[in-house]
């Protein structure tokens, strides 16, 4: 009898020195030029198949416009033009925009309360009351902030004023570049003159004098 290994390369891997252990019927589907599957084939199948199956099924408009308000506050002008892309159509956007302010996870109140705390330290009224216009929060829920908004408004502008320069202009192009710069934060100008001519001497004051 022959040894198989009698003819094999020394210098060849062992594997390849292995003799051919496919059966006959495998030879023949490889001769014929089918596709012989091996087992690894097969898995690899077989987790792309797995993966296939397991794949995250679309968000509803729903889930995706709790994902938008858990991370902060949408007025609803603002979380519907987020939706608007995503609505399919059997969805109804009013419909899910109306569930979740019966839940209470959509509210105007609460995005107005969020932009007041958010901007309230660094700008004026006239700049946070035009944000809340065009988020089309209501002119009840506009009004009623600008109101509030006012009774602050000296203290908050001295403050911000205070921050940046903290003492009164020496010179006209002085004052100039100052009262543009609390022009831009969105205070009036009888807040900026008030802020800029006093300077230290209006404190303390009650801003509801304003």
């Amino acid at each position: 009898m022959s040894d198989p290994f009698e003819d094999a390369d020394p210098f060849e891997p062992f594997e390849q020195c292995v003799p051919e252990s496919t059966s006959l019927a495998q030879r023949d589907e490889a001769a014929s030029g089918e596709t012989v599957y091996s087992r690894s084939s097969h898995a690899r199948h077989r987790q792309s198949d797995e993966k296939k199956a397991g794949k995250r099924p679309q968000r509803s408009l729903k889930g995706r416009a709790l994902a938008y308000l858990s991370r902060r506050e949408h007025s609803r002008a603002e979380l519907s033009r987020k939706l608007v892309p995503f609505v399919q159509e059997a969805d109804s956007l009013e419909g899910v925009l109306d569930a979740l302010e019966r839940e209470g996870w959509l509210s105007n109140a609460r995005f107005v309360e969020s932009v007041v705390h958010r901007r309230a330290g660094s700008f004026g009224s006239g700049r946070i009351v035009n944000e809340l216009k065009r988020h089309n929060v209501g002119q009840e829920l506009i009004s009623q902030t600008g109101d509030e908004l006012s009774r602050t408004e000296l203290a908050r502008a001295h403050a911000v004023w205070a921050r940046k320069y903290g003492t009164p202009p020496q010179t006209s192009a002085e004052r100039a570049k100052q009262s543009r710069f609390l022009a831009a934060r969105g205070f009036s100008g009888s807040t900026i003159s008030k802020v800029i001519k006093g300077g230290d001497e209006d404190l303390p004051f009650d801003p509801a004098d304003d």
